[in-house]
């Protein structure tokens, strides 16, 4: 199947073979199957560098010739996911669809993903070939099939995907546009409760342009985007169906770019979801999709599927993905344009920064005081108000309320905390006591106490902290520890890293504005690697990286873009190592997206065996009134789960983080004893 895309232009990683014989090809098959074992690399080199089309000329071939099913052999041949692969490989794509989701239907359970990804991503006339396939194939009605293993409002958005009637009309009517976004809006976020028919109506049939010009028109009268309302209106598989719609009608490319991504990173590989992707869209959009991954994730495709699969199975499907973008000359020119946009929309979009704990109305130091002392006196202590208080105030009411304590009772409130609390739950409630600078302070202090230094906190402390930030540390730092942070980093750290931190840790970054020359003779400093001299192009990157404003930096990364056709974090990761990379890589991502960063550091402290409790409350307690908010949200979108719910898997007694990650205590209460997806996402 081919597919013409950007200016005409085929973007399918798999092409017709040229001078292609089928009789020839179906002997080489044989051959490669006959006798004792197979010749697996020839199976794969010619069935991965021939057409769909070609393909199912050779299975006609080979039966003329042989009397035998190619399918039958192969699957007799092969094992595993290999031969899922090939297999897969030799079906027309819409009998490929139709066994896809018969496998997803069939047995106990269902897997709603593979629904989901095939139906929100097929054009109507994939849909209908679908369709007939299926009915083909297993001489049974799709539709009913999929009434009769689903339920409710996803069951309903599916049954509309199956018509295959969404609007396919180029001309777009500006009135519609803006009816359908206000109706949207007023069947979410203004109605109590959600008019479900309403989403399933405009998003299962209005075309691609028009759905996009509705969610423009949707940001604007919401303050929101539209995947924003529908994570709090909608709920379970119903709304991951619907976001995974959103998501295509703005771009199917980068919808499977994420689904590849996510299908390979951490722990184990949803072989199933690579398989699909690799097999459905190599004639179709791999270029577009490749092009995505690697701006997007600062690797290649090509890379990742080499680190993460092996044998015949790695090799069959470096060969769908089709070439390399981390290779010389095979980084895609349209890849340099994405990432120069998106440095664009960073340097342009006013994202609201919110953190989760506010001001506390009606407060009252003196009665919060007496609430803690009566919590902590006697035989044992009252958790549960310690919680309710400390986690319901904002950083400024709790100081107040230390001094409340010790006017009152004449003790010290932190004293009394952390003798009748223990483990993570003191920590985090002591944390919280702190001033933001005093607690930055602590973690530096004990990053660099003992043996050893913890290179990632300070690393993850002084890249993200702003002027003010860092000078209230300084401060902080030199009263609780009579000494200078500047003393500190200068005896525990040494060499370029030593440069890199106490620059920072200066707190003297300029603050005003762009200057465009500024910015491409700064690029062309950072992009001149003609020699090999890795000391000089350290201290080019720390001398700028290290002291320009973010509005600077970000028209620098744009323009090293353009003149080197990789994002400068590529550049970085290729040049340098260690502790002197992690720190550039930290600051690009800070300020590229601060919030993305701390987001995929929460998922590290928690992905795998174990839990990094320290890196865990550390950023819980420390962005708690800054950006813990926007955090969340980063955190659904890189990782399709919300941060309250794999802090509440992940740990064993967890109700102390999801407080501080709530927006209010009944919100805590309610993802406590509710297992809804809407709550959760919520949080």
């Amino acid at each position: 199947m081919s597919s013409i895309g950007k200016a005409g232009r085929y973007r399918g990683s798999v092409k017709d073979f040229p001078d292609f014989d089928a009789n020839q090809d179906a002997e080489t098959l044989y051959n490669a199957m006959k006798g004792f074992g197979s010749d697996k690399d020839a199976i794969l080199d010619l069935i991965t560098s021939r057409s769909n089309k070609q393909r199912i000329e050779i299975c006609h071939a080979y039966k003329a010739l042989y009397g035998k099913d190619l399918i039958a052999d192969l699957k007799y041949e092969l094992t595993g996911k290999f031969e899922r692969l090939i297999v897969g490989l030799m079906r027309p794509l819409e009998y490929f669809d139709a066994k896809e989701i018969k496998d997803a239907l069939k047995g106990i359970g269902t897997d709603e993903k593979c629904l989901i990804e095939i139906l929100a991503s097929r054009t109507n006339k994939q849909i209908h070939a679908l369709v007939e396939a299926y009915k083909d194939a297993y001489e049974s009605n799709l539709e009913e099939d999929v009434i009769a293993d689903t339920a409710g409002h996803f069951k309903k958005m599916l049954i509309v995907l199956l018509q295959g009637t969404r609007e396919e009309d180029d001309v777009v009517s500006e009135e519609l546009v803006e009816q359908d976004a206000k109706e949207l809006f007023e069947a979410g976020e203004v109605k109590w409760g959600t008019d479900e028919a309403q989403f399933i109506y405009v998003l299962g049939n209005r075309s691609k342009q028009h759905l996009r010009l509705v969610f423009d028109e949707y940001l604007k009268i919401a303050g929101k985007p539209i995947e924003a309302s529908i994570r709090g209106e909608l709920s379970g598989d119903f709304e991951k169906l619907m976001l995974a719609v959103v998501k295509n009608m703005r771009s199917t490319a980068e919808y499977f770019a994420d689904r590849l991504f996510k299908a390979m990173k951490g722990l184990g590989t949803r072989d199933n979801t690579l398989i699909r992707i690799m097999v459905s869209r190599s004639e179709i959009d791999m270029l577009d999709i490749r092009e995505i991954f690697r701006t997007k994730y600062e690797k290649s495709l090509h890379h990742m599927i080499e680190s993460d699969t092996s044998g015949d199975y790695k090799k069959a499907l470096l060969k769908l993905c089709g070439g390399d973008d981390d290779a010389a000359g095979e980084f895609f020119p349209e890849a340099a344009q994405v990432a120069y946009q998106m440095w664009e929309l960073s340097a342009v979009a006013k994202v609201e920064i919110k953190g989760t704990i506010h001001p506390a109305a009606d407060f009252n130091a003196d009665g919060d005081a007496k609430v803690l002392r009566k919590a902590m006196k006697g035989f044992g202590t009252d958790e549960d108000a310690i919680i309710e208080v400390v986690t319901q105030r904002s950083n400024t009411q709790r100081q107040e309320i230390i001094q409340a304590y010790k006017s009152h009772f004449g003790r010290d409130l932190m004293a009394d905390l952390k003798s009748e609390l223990s483990g993570a739950l003191a920590k985090v409630i002591l944390g919280l006591m702190m001033t933001p600078a005093q607690y930055d302070a602590k973690q530096l202090k004990k990053a660099m106490e003992g043996a050893g230094t913890d290179e990632a906190v300070l690393i993850e402390i002084l890249a993200t902290r702003n002027n003010q930030e860092i000078q209230a540390i300084n401060e902080a730092y030199k009263e609780a520890y009579h000494k200078t942070l500047e003393d500190a980093i200068s005896s525990d750290t040494s060499g370029h890293f030593k440069r890199i931190l106490v620059s920072l840790a200066l707190g003297a970054r300029e603050e005003s504005g762009e200057d465009l020359a500024k910015a491409r003779a700064d690029a062309q400093k950072l992009s001149d690697v003609s020699g090999d001299d890795s000391t000089s192009l350290e201290t080019r990157f720390l001398s700028i990286l290290c002291s320009q404003s973010y509005p600077q930096l970000r028209r620098v990364f744009q323009e090293f873009v353009k003149m080197t056709n990789h994002d400068v974090a590529h550049a970085i990761r290729k040049r340098m190592s260690g502790d002197v990379k992690d720190a550039f890589l930290a600051i690009v991502m800070s300020v590229k997206n601060k919030q993305a960063f701390f987001a995929e550091k929460l998922y590290k402290s928690m992905k795998g065996a174990g839990t990094d409790d320290r890196t865990l409350i550390r950023i819980i307690v420390s962005r708690s009134e800054i950006d813990l908010l926007n955090i969340r949200r980063e955190f659904w979108d890189l990782y399709d789960k919300s941060l309250s719910h794999m802090i509440e898997v992940t740990l064993t007694s967890t109700r102390f983080f999801i407080q501080i990650s709530a927006l209010s205590y009944t919100v805590c209460l309610l993802l406590s004893c509710s297992s809804s997806n809407k709550s959760s996402v919520q949080t």
